[in-house]
C-alpha cells in the first residue's frame, strides 16, 4: 500500500517528506541532498516546490581580458600585489572549474565560452593558452579601429581599451547569446559552484516573478555604505538581495540585452560618472540580484569598497586556483 500511495503522490506531482528519516521517499534522496530537477522544478525544504516556467538553454560567457594593466584608472597595487598577469590566470582557471562543476551537474545545458583579449604579451598569451587548451574556449583579439569612430576620444589609452573591450564584449553577446548570457572580468575568482548557483536560482527566482533578471555574483561591499532597502529572495542554495547597481561582471538574458541596447551601447561611448551609469539606470526598471554570500571575488585593492566582498577567506581561494 505504502509503495502505491508513493507512485500516486508522484503522479498528481505532489512530494512527500517523511521527517522522521529525514529522507523524501518520492524523489528517493535524502533531505540534505539536492532535491532540485534542472528546468523541471526548484523544491527548497521548507518552502516547497517552484515549478520551473523560466527554463534556461544555454549559457554564452563572455571574459573581457588584459594581462598588462595592473589596474585600470588606479595607481594601486591589487590584494597580493602580483603582476597582473596571475590574477587573469587564476580567474580563468577558477571559472573552468566553476563551468566543469555546472555542466557535470547539468550535462544538458550548453556553455560556450569566449576571451576578448586586449593587448597581451605574447608570453601572457601562451600561458593563458596553457590553462585552456582543449576546453571548450575561444580566444579572439580586440579590434581597437573597429571602435575608434564609435567611441568619444578619452584622455588615455587604457580608457579607450577598456570601453572598446567592454563594447566588443556586448556586441559578441548580442550576436551570439542564445538565451542567458554572462560577463565577466579577469579580476575575478569564482567559487566552484557559482555557475551552477546563478543557473539555479535565475530559472527559480524569474520562474516565481515571471520575468527576466540581472544577476550579479559578486557581494560588494560598496552596497554596505548606504542605508539602502532590499528585498531578500531565496534562490537554490543561498539567499539573494535585490540591488540597483553593479560593475561590469553581471549575467542577464539575450531579451534584455536587446530591450535595452540603447543603454549598454551609451556605457561603451564614453567614460562616465560611475563608469556603468547606464547599466544601473536599467536596474530601476529591471530586477537585479546578487548573493549572500558571493560566489565570486573582486580582486582589487584591500581598500576598495568595489571589491573586497565580505566574510570570505580570500587566501584560501587564491591558493587554490593557482595554475
Amino acid at each position: 500500500m505504502k509503495k502505491i500511495f508513493i507512485r500516486l503522490i508522484k503522479k498528481l506531482g505532489f512530494e512527500i517528506i517523511d521527517q522522521n528519516n529525514f529522507s523524501s521517499p518520492t524523489l528517493d534522496k535524502e533531505l540534505n541532498e539536492d532535491l532540485s530537477t534542472f528546468n523541471e522544478k526548484s523544491i527548497i525544504l521548507p518552502l516547497g516546490t517552484v515549478n520551473i516556467t523560466r527554463k534556461v538553454s544555454s549559457i554564452l560567457i563572455v571574459v573581457r581580458m588584459n594581462t598588462e594593466i595592473e589596474i585600470w584608472d588606479q595607481n594601486k597595487k591589487r590584494l597580493f600585489e602580483k603582476p597582473k598577469i596571475e590574477y587573469s590566470m587564476r580567474s580563468i582557471n577558477s571559472l573552468i572549474s566553476s563551468i566543469n562543476f555546472c555542466q557535470k551537474k547539468y550535462p544538458n545545458l550548453r556553455i560556450k565560452t569566449i576571451i576578448v583579449n586586449d593587448s597581451s604579451t605574447k608570453d601572457n598569451l601562451d600561458d593563458i593558452k596553457k590553462i585552456i587548451n582543449e576546453k571548450n574556449i575561444d580566444l579572439i583579439f580586440l579590434d581597437h579601429k573597429k571602435f575608434k569612430e564609435k567611441i568619444k576620444e578619452q584622455k588615455t589609452m587604457q580608457t579607450f581599451s577598456n570601453l572598446a573591450s567592454l563594447f566588443q564584449s556586448f556586441e559578441i553577446g548580442k550576436e551570439l547569446g542564445e538565451d542567458l548570457i554572462f560577463f565577466v572580468e579577469d579580476d575575478y575568482l569564482h567559487f566552484e559552484p557559482m555557475l551552477e548557483e546563478m543557473v539555479a536560482s535565475y530559472e527559480r527566482i524569474s520562474s516565481q516573478i515571471g520575468k527576466d533578471i540581472f544577476m550579479c555574483p559578486a557581494d560588494y561591499p560598496y552596497l554596505y555604505m548606504n542605508n539602502e532597502k532590499t528585498n531578500i529572495l531565496v534562490g537554490n542554495k543561498r539567499h539573494w538581495r535585490t540591488i540597483d547597481k553593479t560593475l561590469c561582471t553581471f549575467m542577464t538574458s539575450k531579451t534584455l540585452l536587446h530591450k535595452y541596447w540603447e543603454n549598454f551601447q551609451k556605457t561603451c561611448l564614453d567614460r562616465h560618472d560611475p563608469f556603468e551609469k547606464y547599466l544601473n539606470e536599467i536596474y530601476k526598471k529591471e530586477i537585479c540580484i546578487s548573493p549572500l554570500k558571493s560566489l565570486s571575488l573582486h580582486l582589487t585593492n584591500v581598500n576598495s569598497s568595489y571589491g573586497l566582498s565580505p566574510f570570505i577567506d580570500y587566501k584560501k581561494l587564491w591558493d587554490e586556483n593557482k595554475f
